[in-house]
């Protein structure tokens, strides 16, 4: 496990390290695909998107037609007017148009003149060469037109090969242009059938918002992360209180749970810090980051423990793991692993990357049999207590037990269910300004679950469920019939009492021995 920790963590530096953040290169070497998605940024006023393709190189001959394809949306669903993906259509040939996309440019290579011929499908757009020749002041009438200087292509000759260089720059000029675009590369066949040429070549992309390098719904995050990371740092501060102030007894599970939060709080520390360092740079620093995806990887695989732990009754009904227990955590720690190395490669890889949407259905698959893995333990825990509270003669503590894990399996259950799901839908919905929104609801719905199982799992003596609510639940013992003492009842004082209740929570052979 220590060596695929280490060869983890090596690969994550590695991918670090050779990644610049919101000023991108994206490298196409042979590449067939008939349009690559380069980037998706959201654009407020006076927002800047400037993209320089660099030897640019294909077969010799007439084997197809390239260009860009920019449009806007108002938030990050799938775009209909990708919808022909998979077609044999070809954006540059057909140039369509929908009202979902009031905003379409079409930038399409001319070889034999040397020049990107624009083609505007909206009123207001304004293309330049590049962003040094960006007018400070326009016209009154600048939001009326579309307006594109001539781009030239320059052809450069290396060994009997043709490289071609092109760039263009756009400009939001107005609160009307704002949305979040998307920038393709689209590589058609010449006759409109068959497969592509492979192309070779390199594009860099520079956005920015008024020299704010995050896109327009990411700029909240920063502050949201430091706020968040406060607000965890307290709770596990109040948890180690708690627990060094517990006269009743502190089990293991109490610590890694501890340990799980204090982890939460500086992943989220390091995030908004390595956020903030691409706010103004524009990439990040590679400290930070490394730090925050140790912490993110390592805060993954405690996360899924705890509630493995947790859902087992480790501890809490036994002290021991079964080896159905762990042939589960042999399964779901090295998933969860890569989980995480998935979710960091997609985080850092470029949209435009082949190995991208590889590595993001990886992350779907592994995350999806993660989750459904962790509730089987809850769920073997649930039966038991279920036979346990009619076999044997503490069917009432059984029955709060049972109540307990009910409760907490609809707690992972939604938990679940709203950090995959509806936070999924709220992200691809919500206007592209307010994206942010995603992460605050996944961190407060963190926050929730954390709370929440903290307060039912708390140190023993102290939680309702371990511990009988009721005087009337204890029934009094008959000393004698006869002399002295006849119709005199005792009642069990509180101390046996408790260790009455206490003893099936830390014992129960028939459990383990399933």
């Amino acid at each position: 496990m220590f060596r695929v920790m280490k060869t983890t963590f090596l690969y994550i530096l590695m991918v670090v390290a050779s990644v610049s953040c919101r000023i991108h290169k994206l490298l196409l070497t042979d590449d067939q695909r008939k349009y690559v998605d380069i980037t998706t940024f959201g654009f407020l006023e006076r927002g800047i998107l400037e993209v320089n393709l660099v030897n640019f190189m294909m077969p010799s001959g007439p084997f197809g037609e390239y260009g860009f394809t920019l449009d806007r949306t108002i938030n990050d669903a799938i775009s209909p007017y990708l919808a022909q993906g998979n077609s044999n259509s070809c954006f540059l040939k057909e140039n369509v148009i929908t009202p979902q996309h009031p905003a379409i440019v079409f930038l399409k290579m001319d070889f034999e003149n040397l020049r990107l011929n624009v083609t505007c499908r909206a009123a207001s757009q304004h293309i330049y060469r590049n962003k040094s020749v960006i007018p400070r002041v326009f016209p009154n009438d600048a939001e009326e037109k579309c307006s594109y200087d001539l781009l030239p292509i320059q052809r450069e000759t290396r060994n009997q090969i043709d490289y071609y260089n092109t760039s263009f720059a756009l400009y939001i000029t107005s609160k009307k242009e704002e949305g979040l675009y998307n920038l393709y590369f689209n590589n058609c066949p010449y006759k409109g059938e068959g497969n592509p040429t492979p192309v070779n070549a390199i594009i860099e992309i520079f956005e920015s918002n008024e020299g704010n390098y995050l896109s327009a719904g990411e700029i909240p995050l920063p502050l949201l992360y430091a706020v968040t990371s406060s607000i965890f740092l307290f709770c596990a501060i109040l948890w180690t209180y708690i627990l060094k102030t517990s006269r009743q007894t502190v089990f293991r599970i109490h610590i890694i749970m501890c340990i799980l939060v204090y982890l939460k709080a500086a992943s989220l520390a390091f995030h908004g810090i390595n956020y903030h360092f691409i706010q103004i740079r524009g990439e990040h620093v590679t400290a930070w980051a490394i730090l925050y995806y140790i912490t993110h990887l390592l805060k993954g695989a405690v996360l899924f423990v705890t509630i493995v732990l947790v859902g087992t009754g480790w501890n809490f009904i036994k002290h021991i793991l079964s080896d159905r227990d762990k042939k589960l955590f042999m399964i779901v720690i090295p998933l969860q692993v890569l989980a995480n190395v998935a979710e960091i490669i997609l985080a850092e890889s470029e949209e435009g990357a082949v190995e991208h949407n590889a590595w993001r259905d990886i992350f779907i698959v592994v995350e999806l049999v993660c989750c459904v893995a962790i509730v089987f333990p809850v769920v073997w825990s649930i039966r038991h207590l279920q036979d346990a509270s009619t076999t044997d003669g503490k069917a009432a503590i059984n029955l709060r037990k049972l109540k307990l894990f009910q409760h907490f399996y609809v707690m992972v259950a939604c938990y679940i269910y709203f950090t995959r799901i509806v936070v999924f839908i709220l992200k691809k919905t919500v206007r592209f300004q307010y994206s942010w929104m995603d992460e605050m609801f996944r961190e407060l719905a963190t926050l929730v679950f954390f709370l929440m199982t903290g307060y039912k799992f708390r140190p023993a003596a102290a939680n309702p469920y371990f511990t009988p609510t009721h005087f009337d639940d204890v029934k009094p013992e008959v000393l004698s019939d006869i002399g002295i003492l006849e119709g005199v009842t005792r009642i069990p004082n509180r101390g046996e009492r408790r260790r009455e209740d206490l003893q099936p929570l830390m014992q129960d052979a028939d459990y383990n021995s399933d």
